[in-house]
């Protein structure tokens, strides 16, 4: 039986070599697993547990014990302190516990044109006060506020971030390179998700289609900025979680949607920083245009169907998901071991291709447990390659580049400031200093970036 070290070496093999281009020795295994499901699966209270922290470590460990995932499970805590010093109106605790993201638009609909002049200006100084409560006040009590959620949210994030660390090691999970991962929207989502809504922004491409073009060139460079980690890497990932294209009408996603989703994926690309997506809903109309983004880009489906998928885009784009995390609390234990033979049997072929659930494992009652464990180890021990280390599976475009990002305007705010801008009114700091201050005061930007 192997140690977590070597466990960890070899684990990390199968995910390099799919960056690589090379067949894996097998198939890579996810099924990421919520913290909320770690507190309520230890027997924790929920809403108390994720203020506290008290007893959270031993609820992850204990949920490592269930999976089959060579990644690391667990996924991102969210904050609620961060979330109640500001006021927010978009990340609220429900009476359950779970912190959801309801319906609000905090941009109006005539709003467009200063939006459009510098969408992060606009953002800092309208939006944000209209979507956290406590920053609509007075400038100083503003900038406390915000200084107490900053430092709250990354004295949070860092907790968590050392039991990731412990866990990692103890178990033997993969993980990327440092600081190699990143989290972006497309252009649209962004917009419609934490601005305008779902039904403004339906209601807008009905009424200002050009408009709705104009803001999403826009925020194109601000989108590639939150896409772009502190270390790129080819072994790293930028998330794209995507949400509205399959509520839009074919041509409202040609012609607003995709343009610059397509280009923030090549710009990334073009950089050396893959992108995992996850196509939300169907995407069974777009396969045709996901086929043209970076090869290797990895993609991962809530529903479709999975022979069409691996026709169109297996020899291209890396492929996940798919598999109905549903399935796993009403059928039986063989029935859910069938269904992986079955998603295996089309999607294995070539090797382009990591097993995932079409969900995250969110709470105590998404699954029956057994299932899930039963599925993740089957997958883990029953998939390996006859054909490790040949190349992946390609056709004839291989190495084609279809999307053309054309000019993406350099990110500028001024709320936002590089060392190059912040060097010319301090020219006096010592030479010999400058490079430990450029990576100190540049960093604390970007952490300030990445909060809001």
């Amino acid at each position: 039986m192997k140690n977590a070290k070597e466990l960890q070496q070899e684990r990390a093999q199968i995910f390099h070599d799919l960056a690589d281009g090379r067949v894996p020795k097998r198939v890579p295994v996810g099924g990421n697993i919520g913290i909320e499901f770690c507190i309520q699966y230890a027997g924790l209270p929920l809403a108390k547990t994720q203020w506290t922290l008290e007893g959270v470590e031993e609820a992850m460990d204990k949920a490592c014990q269930i999976t089959g995932s060579d990644l690391y499970p667990l996924g991102p805590a969210r904050p609620p302190i961060g979330y109640q010093i500001l006021g927010s109106r978009t990340n609220v605790m429900g009476s359950k516990g779970f912190i959801q993201h309801p319906e609000v638009s905090v941009m109006e609909a005539d709003e467009y044109d200063d939006f459009i002049k510098n969408p992060h200006e606009f953002i800092m100084e309208k939006a944000l006060p209209r979507m956290d409560k406590e920053l609509d006040t007075d400038p100083v009590t503003r900038s406390i506020v915000y200084a107490k959620a900053v430092k709250a949210h990354f004295d949070y994030l860092d907790r968590y971030a050392q039991i990731d660390e412990k866990l990692i090691e103890k178990y033997g999970f993969y993980r990327i390179p440092p600081e190699s991962a990143g989290m972006a929207l497309s252009p649209l989502d962004y917009i419609a998700d934490f601005l305008r809504g779902f039904k403004g922004i339906v209601m807008d491409m009905r009424r200002c289609p050009e408009k709705v073009a104009e803001a999403c060139e826009a925020i194109l460079p601000m989108i590639v900025k939150m896409g772009t980690p502190p270390v790129i890497s080819k072994y790293g990932q930028t998330f794209m979680p995507l949400h509205m294209a399959p509520f839009l009408r074919t041509s409202d996603f040609e012609n607003i949607y995709w343009p610059t989703f397509s280009r923030t994926i090549q710009a990334l690309a073009d950089k050396g920083q893959r992108v995992f997506m996850f196509c939300d809903h169907d995407w069974m109309r777009y396969l045709d245009h996901l086929y043209e983004l970076p090869e290797n880009t990895c993609i991962a489906f809530e529903f479709g169907d999975p022979k069409v998928i691996k026709e169109k885009l297996g020899k291209r784009h890396i492929l996940s998901g798919l598999y109905p995390m549903t399935y796993l609390k009403t059928a039986t234990k063989q029935e859910c071991v069938d269904k992986a033979k079955e998603l295996l049997d089309i999607m294995a072929p070539g090797g382009r291709y990591y097993f995932d659930f079409d969900k995250s494992l969110i709470s105590i009652d998404s699954a029956n447990i057994e299932n899930y464990t039963a599925v993740t180890r089957y997958i883990a021990e029953n998939s390996y390659y006859n054909n490790a280390g040949e190349p992946l599976a390609s056709d004839a475009n291989k190495g084609k580049k279809f999307v053309d990002t054309g000019e993406i305007k350099a990110f500028k705010s001024k709320y936002y400031q590089t060392w190059e801008e912040y060097k010319e009114k301090h020219p006096n700091i010592s030479p010999e200093l400058e490079p430990i201050i450029a990576q100190k005061l540049q960093m604390y930007e970007e952490m300030l970036f990445t909060f809001f």
